[in-house]
């Protein structure tokens, strides 16, 4: 894969990927002059973020939306383009190319048969990829996230569907755009991802594995076994969601920080979400919405069954572990992004931290102006109508009132 040499600064994010930042943290916060002199530099500014490449991007990944005939044109559109006039190889899922449409259509054969096809689960491509382009809403961007568990190469993503919080760009002009992130002329966010282990005691069902695949791409050989447990990891973009499923009981699960117990959540559930993710579902939920270079874990409950259960954000660095409670009267359900949900009993745990590798999502703008922008445009934040002034005789009317009463 072509080298991204990423931003020119260290986003927050990477920092807890060192072992010793917290310990130099730490040693600078008591110290009084340390401290003095760290404030005196200048802050990182999010809109200082560039995209940089080593060399040229020679593979880019194309991921629309399935059964959507709207985005076939524009599908067709930005592949011919790639292909033809800036020589890439362009890699699709097969299902996509089984589209009816695209089947029938002979004056698009001649670039069908140049396309590189993988099938999810099956094929790992994560290594032969230098750019993604997505057509589609938001679960485009999510779904392109899953496909890499490891490094993520920068993502473009195409509005073309119902939302478009995540997918900043419009396709009208998109030869223009997609040559400037060539070139590299583009600022971008590095999106937080959650790493999340899930641990489950043996049950005497074995996972299908095929072709050295598991379920979520990771290789097989991810599947050890723990003290005789199977243990399985994900990299999540939006939210770790458990609930409590088909159930009519609460959820009653104990949430640990750091090896600690900090609560016990009961009620429908409770969400573990990025930044990106705090204005999808935890938004929903009552959470506050968090720019996505804060480095941050908000913890996020779901009909919680107390009043003064609230929201809470804590730092990037922490590691959030989740079980059943041993007086639960019921098992829980988890999903990863709405995806790959499954069944949690007691013994089973969900560890959660923040991932050394993010998501680099390529902005129209930057980061700070394409996220106000998205506010106001999908969530309508903020909107209502404004107060209107008071008529110049009303005005006088009580600055008049005013003097007299000062005067008697």
């Amino acid at each position: 894969m072509t080298e991204m040499l990423g931003t020119q600064h260290h986003p927050p994010p990477s920092s807890v990927c060192d072992p010793g930042w917290w310990r130099r943290r730490q040693r600078v916060m008591s110290d009084p002059l340390l401290c003095r002199n760290a404030w005196r530099g200048h802050i990182q500014d999010p809109a200082s973020q560039r995209l940089t490449w080593n060399k040229s991007p020679k593979s880019v990944l194309v991921i629309k939306k399935i059964r959507d005939a709207s985005l076939l044109q524009p599908f067709k559109e930005l592949c011919a383009y790639l292909m033809e006039e800036n020589n890439m190889v362009v890699y699709v899922e097969k299902k996509v190319l089984e589209d009816p449409a695209l089947l029938s259509d002979d004056h698009f054969g001649p670039v069908k048969r140049k396309f590189c096809t993988f099938r999810e689960d099956y094929d790992d491509i994560s290594n032969q990829i230098d750019l993604i382009i997505c057509l589609g809403g938001d679960g485009t961007l999510l779904y392109a996230s899953s496909l890499f568990q490891g490094s993520v190469p920068p993502v473009m993503a195409f509005h073309l569907g119902s939302l478009g919080f995540l997918t900043p760009f419009n396709f009208e002009n998109f030869q223009s755009q997609v040559t400037q992130v060539i070139q590299g002329n583009a600022a971008v966010v590095l999106r937080s991802r959650l790493k999340v282990r899930v641990v489950k005691e043996p049950r005497g069902k074995k996972v299908a594995v095929p072709n050295g695949i598991s379920e979520n791409g990771l290789l097989a050989a991810s599947l050890d076994m723990e003290v005789g447990k199977q243990a399985v990891q994900y990299q999540v973009l939006n939210e770790v969601v458990i609930d409590r499923g088909p159930s009519s009981y609460l959820s009653n699960v104990d949430v640990y920080l750091d090896g600690h117990l900090i609560t016990t959540v009961q009620g429908d559930g409770v969400i573990v979400s990025t930044p990106t993710g705090s204005t999808a579902y935890a938004a929903a939920a009552g959470a506050s919405m968090i720019h996505p270079n804060v480095p941050a874990i908000m913890v996020t409950p779901i009909c919680p069954h107390s009043l003064s259960f609230r929201p809470i954000v804590v730092p990037a660095g922490v590691e959030l572990k989740i079980m059943l409670s041993p007086e639960a009267r019921n098992t829980a359900w988890v999903s990863f992004d709405g995806r790959k949900r499954q069944e949690i009993r007691h013994g089973d745990s969900i560890s959660i931290t923040t991932s050394c590798y993010p998501l680099p999502s390529i902005c129209v703008r930057d980061p700070v102006s394409d996220w106000f922008e998205s506010l106001a445009q999908c969530l309508h934040w903020n909107v209502r109508k404004k107060q209107a002034h008071f008529p110049e005789d009303e005005e006088d009317a009580d600055e008049e009132g005013g003097e007299e009463r000062a005067g008697s």
